[in-house]
């Protein structure tokens, strides 16, 4: 995911989207635990991804 492709979308879909995003990170903190994790590289590109979504948003809080 790129921030351009974030930025035509609306606060709601952001949010949305930020909150699936958590909860995959949450899913793959407990396959990582529990060594069921194949794909490391995953947890990564969602962090990157929540920290994508959430300057975003602040950005659009400030210019408001």
């Amino acid at each position: 995911m790129k921030a351009q492709d974030l930025r035509p979308k609306s606060d709601d879909e952001l949010k949305d989207q930020l909150l699936d995003r958590r909860k995959e990170s949450f899913n793959l903190r407990f396959q990582a635990a529990s060594g069921q994790l194949e794909n490391t590289a995953r947890r990564r590109q969602v962090k990157r991804d929540i920290a994508r979504i959430k300057t975003l948003l602040n950005e659009r809080a400030k210019s408001a």
